[in-house]
C-alpha cells in the first residue's frame, strides 16, 4: 500500500476508511485541448496538479466490507500544505471540508491561506468556492475557482502494487491487489504564482476530525510507502498526528536503525537513506521533470521504489503496472468503479 492502512495494526486512522489518507499526487499540468490536441508530454508553463486521496475502497483482511458510503467525512479538515522556503512548515495550505451526505449527495467548501493563516490548523485565508458538488458518478464539471480549477470525488484508485508478493519475499504473483477500487480525490490545478517565488516547493497531505471541541490530525504524509512500512505498530499513530518540522528529530534515530538491522545498511548508510524522507515531505522542482522523488505522477511504480529501498536493493521491481484507467487531461484519475 502507499499510506493507505496507515494506522497502527493496518487498521484506518480513527477506525474510519473515510478519514484514511492514501495518496498524493504533484505534477505539471498537461497542456489544455485549445492549446495541445495530443498526449504528447507538453505542458503549461506556470500550472501545478495537487492530488489527495483518500476513503479507499481497498482494505486488507480481516477488515471487514466497508459500512461507510463513498462521502468524504462531514467536518473533517483536508489539507494540501506547502513549504516554499525549506523550514518544513506550511506557507500556503488548500483547506477542504465537506458537508453531510444526504440523498447521495454532498458538497464542499475550500479555502486558500497563505503565511501564518497557512500554519493554522482550522480553516482560514480566502474562500476558493462554497457549495461545491461531490461527484460520485464521474460526471460533475469541475469548478473554476480564482484561477484554479477544483474537482473532488470518487474516482478510480490508481495506486497499483502486489502487496501478497511483498509479504512472501517478493516472490512478485503478478496480482494488482488495488485494481478495481475506488478513493474520494480532490484534484486541483494552481498557477505556480500561487504556489510561491521559487521553483520548489515541498508538498503533504493530512486530514483530520474534531474530537471534544479539539481538532485531532488522524493521518497525513508526503512521501509514498511510508509509514506503513517503516514505523512498527505503536508508533503509527502518533506519526500521524505529529508534524513533518519535528520528523528529523523524532524519526532520524529509530528509522536509521531500523534500516540498519532490516534493510542491511551501514549506519553511515542507513542515516543518509533515512534522510531521504525525512522529513515526510514530497518535494517538488518545478524546473526538472516530475517522476518521484521529484514530485509523483500517477505512473510511478513508488511501491517497487519503496521495497528496493527497504532492502537496500535486494527486492526487485514488481510485476504489475499502471491502472489502464487514468486520464491524460483533468481529473486524471479513472473514472470511479463500479
Amino acid at each position: 500500500m502507499s499510506n493507505h492502512f496507515s494506522a497502527d495494526n493496518l487498521k484506518f486512522p480513527g477506525d474510519d476508511r473515510r478519514l484514511d489518507f492514501t495518496d498524493l499526487f504533484v505534477f505539471p499540468a498537461p497542456a489544455s485541448g485549445e492549446h495541445h490536441h495530443t498526449l504528447l508530454h507538453r505542458h503549461h508553463s506556470g500550472t501545478t496538479v495537487l492530488i489527495i486521496d483518500s476513503n479507499p475502497t481497498s482494505a486488507p483482511p480481516p477488515i471487514p466490507a466497508p459500512v461507510t458510503g463513498p462521502e468524504f467525512y462531514p467536518g473533517a479538515v483536508y489539507r494540501i500544505n506547502i513549504d516554499t522556503d525549506g523550514d518544513n512548515h506550511a506557507d500556503i495550505a488548500f483547506t477542504f471540508v465537506f458537508s453531510e451526505y444526504e440523498n447521495g449527495r454532498q458538497t464542499g467548501n475550500a479555502w486558500y491561506a497563505t503565511g501564518a493563516q497557512a500554519r493554522q490548523a482550522e480553516p482560514g485565508g480566502e474562500v476558493l468556492a462554497e457549495g461545491f458538488p461531490v461527484s460520485f458518478d464521474g460526471t460533475a464539471q469541475p469548478v473554476e475557482a480564482k484561477g484554479i480549477r477544483l474537482a473532488a470525488g470518487l474516482r478510480s484508485d490508481p495506486f497499483f502494487a502486489d502487496v501478497e508478493g511483498a509479504l512472501h519475499g517478493f516472490a512478485w504473483t503478478g496480482h494488482d491487489d488495488f485494481a478495481a477500487n475506488n478513493v474520494d480525490s480532490i484534484v486541483l490545478e494552481v498557477p505556480d504564482d500561487m504556489l510561491g517565488p521559487g521553483p520548489v516547493i515541498g508538498v503533504w497531505a493530512s486530514i483530520s476530525r474534531h474530537s471534544n471541541g479539539v481538532l485531532e490530525q488522524l493521518d497525513r504524509g508526503g512521501n509514498p510507502t511510508i509509514n506503513p512500512f517503516i514505523n512498527p505498530d505503536g508508533e503509527k499513530n502518533l506519526f500521524n498526528s505529529r508534524q513533518p518540522a519535528d520528523d528529523v528529530a523524532n524519526y532520524l534515530g529509530p528509522w536509521s536503525a531500523i534500516l540498519q538491522n532490516a534493510g542491511g545498511y551501514t549506519p553511515e548508510a542507513a542515516r543518509g537513506a533515512a534522510l531521504e524522507v525525512l522529513p515526510d515531505i514530497l518535494h517538488y522542482d518545478r524546473t526538472r521533470p516530475a517522476r518521484y522523488p521529484n514530485g509523483r505522477v500517477m505512473t510511478d511504480d513508488v511501491f517497487s521504489t519503496r521495497m528496493i529501498f527497504m532492502t537496500r536493493g535486494r527486492a526487485t521491481a514488481q510485476g504489475v503496472g499502471p491502472h489502464e484507467d487514468l486520464m491524460a487531461m483533468f481529473p486524471f484519475l479513472g473514472m470511479p468503479r463500479p
